[in-house]
């Protein structure tokens, strides 16, 4: 009786203890401060991730104070944060062949479709996944800023106005559009933006309209003018260690990427629609701020660079082909579902990750 009591009371414990095992609280380093996208994103994945594992996975949000951008590499690889906000080209040198999808910035016209591009073109890459491997993570989603305009301090009405302006350059594509209409790309970090242009260091710069709230141009520029540029689009939102990855089921695999999947969007809506939309409304508001749209021959003028790029980009490299191919695919699926973000998640599981063998993806 004795025995049989003992082994009753191992057999809960096993199982006691198999829960716990499964259970599993995991850090998330957005690595960005609770104002940003990301962290309105990964707000939104704590929940969608206990959500989607009945509670069975759960997440802590660490501050930028424990881990920052420059620190995601080593949080990842040294256990500290099991999920991080990576950002491939801040990596550069780690994502070459991912980074090919930033030399198309000029692509962006739809923040979303520039976003599921990315995440399709970084599940289906085989070197792009080779080069999260290396980097010891497993990736798992993309977003998209806006569509990135001029903020001036000098008016740009027309394609002659940028004529020897500076203006800072948030990487190749926004240089080269720069340098083809004259003016001086410049190299500096966004949070420089603000002194760089109140001490005439620079005239402008390419930019998302959000940076006259988040960065506080608008207390500096003088000029917005709604030429279209392109995106920032290639993140990896949900940046998971490999050991992290590998320690989880299938099952646990499955729950994780559909709240990955839900997350997804919803940077792009926080950063693409709800703070563009709160930064159009501060800049119409200010006096001292004109908000110009270029003339038609400017707009001509700048498109046709962007489609000459983009013609040279994809000519030149397959990869860029690729992703060049699934922005158009991503486009019109848009026009169908329309923004709303879980239903391009839903559109996204049936399109990208129902495709993927989850037990050897990422491995």
């Amino acid at each position: 009786m004795f025995k049989e009591k003992v082994i009753g009371l191992m057999t809960v414990a096993a199982m006691l203890g198999g829960s716990a095992a499964v259970a599993q609280e995991l850090r998330l380093a957005p690595a960005a401060p609770p104002a940003h996208p990301a962290y309105y994103m990964y707000e939104h994945f704590a929940e969608f991730l206990a959500e989607e594992s009945g509670g069975e996975m759960t997440g802590t949000i660490l501050g930028p104070e424990v881990v920052a951008l420059p620190q995601v590499k080593d949080a990842l690889q040294s256990g500290l944060a099991n999920v991080a906000n990576g950002l491939p080209l801040y990596f550069a040198a780690d994502f070459p062949q991912t980074g090919v999808a930033g030399d198309l910035a000029l692509l962006g016209r739809d923040p979303h479709a520039m976003a599921w591009a990315m995440t399709e073109f970084g599940v289906n890459c085989e070197p792009c996944q080779e080069e999260f491997k290396n980097f010891g993570s497993v990736f798992l989603g993309a977003g998209s800023s806006d569509v990135y305009v001029l903020l001036t301090t000098t008016p740009v009405r027309t394609a002659e106005d940028l004529q020897g302006l500076r203006l800072r350059s948030g990487g190749a594509p926004y240089s080269r559009w720069a340098e083809h209409f004259g003016a001086t790309p410049v190299n500096i970090a966004v949070g420089d933006q603000f002194e760089a242009m109140s001490q005439g260091t620079i005239d402008g710069t390419m930019a998302s309209i959000v940076d006259m709230l988040s960065y506080r141009l608008i207390d500096v520029a003088e000029y917005v003018t709604m030429i279209p540029l392109g995106t920032y689009h290639v993140t990896s939102n949900f940046t998971t260690s490999l050991d992290t990855w590998e320690g989880m089921s299938l099952e646990q695999r499955e729950q994780f990427v559909a709240a990955a999947n839900r997350g997804d969007p919803q940077l792009t809506d926080r950063w693409a629609f709800q703070l563009p939309a709160e930064a159009t409304e501060a800049v119409e508001a200010n006096e001292n701020i004109e908000v110009i749209q270029p003339d038609q021959a400017f707009l001509d003028a700048s498109n046709a660079f962007a489609e000459e790029d983009i013609a040279t980009r994809t000519g030149e490299n397959e990869l860029a082909a690729d992703f060049a191919a699934l922005v158009d695919k991503w486009t019109a699926i848009v026009e169908e579902v329309g923004n709303d973000p879980e239903a391009l998640a839903a559109r996204a599981q049936e399109e990208i990750w129902a495709n993927v063998d989850l037990s050897t993806y990422g491995m």
